[in-house]
């Protein structure tokens, strides 16, 4: 059998269980719609203009002024539409987004926020996925006394379908807040707020209605995301849909039940441009890349400085920037200064080149990545809670990207043990190498110490040996160094 016929295969049996089990393998909106036309354009621009909240939010109306689009006027206009939705159509409170408001503005005024994190709550089998929000002011906002939070697994590259986006919506219309956060810092779909007996039934209508999983949350593997990848992208260098996709499904366990020393994030960036900015976001970043020679063009290199081609695919169209200056706008840019222009001919220096593909944006007619294609592994990145903002250090320079992508499981599953076994309470992984050392760290996952890892040479002459590594350990005899060094 072929492996075109083993994947259709595969394919089968896959969409045979999930008919099996009730799941539905292609979301259509008429099929699990809610709320007819009607109820979903129950307001007009004069409600929200007359609109009148339940609670006094004159702070939160000032945030409605300034020329940026506002959260504020968002929450509004889903109170206007929640108030004129009949009583069956919401099972969550009808003021909850009222209550909000109000428990935000008094937040404002006491300095503090009024939420309670946390307790146990969730969905039977899963410890992560839900997060846990109670109010600490229940008695003058009923309406939010619990707001629990939901992170819906993205599909990758978050590409959907309109029919599951207004189904989705549907769904927490009826059994939440009707509030969500479309892909922010977190990476997630999150739905915001719903009250504990909805959780159950929310889940329910995710799986089976539209065939997707709750996200990660606490102490766990979070929602891997990454690029659009070879789908939509030219210098993508390896296929990050299907890594995110292979990995998601690999760790689902990690993913769900939570037992790590706190949470833990892969990115993966077909390129260096870094959509998804792993190397500032992920404890473990995937960043493609190639190990031969940049392709040049010289013909289009010299349309270029001509005039002939804009730069930069024409993004800075619309202001009138003078003639491209490829010594000023590429040569004296390159970070390891490894490109050379005699007026006719390009040259790169490719040993010396860092793979920053400044030089492949400003003239993508002219430059292409090499056709040798991996990805780069670095570790570390993380934002300000302990210490300081952490940058992923480069670590695995290259590495073949290929499917079912042991290579990369194997040294995840390294990691993962020492650092379970080492880390402190919400300690992440950069903080732990930052305690232990990269010389621990390198021993651990088995790689030797690499140029590439390097930034800059260190200012002092000091280097720390291991005893192993010294012929002779430190016990050694002026005869023995003598047999070495003759007078």
């Amino acid at each position: 059998m072929t492996a075109e016929e083993l994947a259709k295969v595969a394919e089968e049996a896959i969409k045979y269980r999930k008919e099996e089990l009730g799941v539905k393998t292609e979301v259509k909106y008429e099929e699990v719609r809610i709320y007819t036309d009607e109820e979903l354009k129950n307001y007009t621009d004069e409600d929200i203009k007359a609109f009148k909240c339940k609670h006094d939010i004159p702070d939160l109306l000032e945030l409605e002024k300034g020329p940026w689009p506002s959260f504020v006027s968002d929450a509004i206009r889903e109170a206007v539409h929640r108030r004129n939705l009949p009583d069956d159509k919401v099972l969550m409170a009808k003021d909850c987004v009222e209550d909000l408001l109000g428990q935000l503005q008094l937040s404002y005024i006491d300095k503090e926020t009024h939420w309670k994190h946390g307790g146990i709550v969730g969905v039977f089998g899963y410890g992560g996925g839900v997060i846990g929000r109670y109010s600490d002011a229940q008695e003058k906002f009923p309406g939010i006394w619990a707001f629990h939070t939901l992170r819906i697994n993205q599909p990758a590259s978050k590409f959907y379908t309109t029919d599951y986006l207004r189904a989705l919506c549907d769904i927490w219309e009826y059994r939440g807040s009707g509030l969500m956060n479309v892909h922010g810092s977190t990476g997630d779909i999150v739905c915001l707020g719903t009250v504990t007996e909805q959780l159950e039934p929310m889940f329910f209508d995710l799986t089976h209605d539209l065939g997707v999983d709750l996200g990660g949350s606490g102490s766990n593997l979070r929602t891997p995301s990454c690029c659009m990848g070879k789908a939509l992208c030219e210098f993508a260098m390896f296929d990050t849909q299907d890594m995110c996709y292979e990995l998601t499904m690999h760790y689902q366990d990690e993913l769900h039940r939570p037992a790590f020393p706190y949470k833990f994030k892969f990115k993966f960036d077909g390129c260096p441009n870094c959509c998804v900015a792993s190397i500032a976001r992920a404890d473990m970043s995937y960043i493609g890349t190639w190990r031969d020679e940049i392709r040049i063009d010289q013909e289009a290199v010299r349309a270029y400085v001509a005039g002939e081609i804009p730069p930069n695919a024409g993004a800075h169209a619309g202001r009138e920037w003078g003639k491209f200056d490829i010594q000023r706008e590429v040569i004296d840019l390159c970070p390891s200064k490894c490109m050379e222009w005699d007026g006719k001919v390009l040259k790169i220096d490719n040993k010396e080149c860092v793979r920053c593909m400044h030089c492949i944006n400003v003239m993508p007619r002219a430059l292409r990545v090499g056709e040798d294609t991996g990805i780069s592994i670095l570790f570390g990145a993380k934002a300000p809670i302990l210490e300081g903002a952490q940058m992923s250090l480069l670590t695995i320079p290259f590495m073949k990207s290929e499917r079912p992508y042991d290579n990369v499981k194997e040294l995840v599953d390294k990691v993962w043990e020492w650092w379970m076994e080492e880390g402190k309470n919400r300690e992440r992984l950069g903080e732990l190498i930052q305690r232990f050392s990269l010389q621990k760290f390198l021993e651990v996952i088995g790689v030797p110490p690499m140029p590439q890892m390097i930034k800059e040479p260190r200012s002092n002459p000091y280097v720390f040996w291991k005893e192993e590594e010294v012929p002779g350990g430190w016990e050694r005899t002026i005869e023995e160094y003598r047999k070495r060094h003759p007078r």
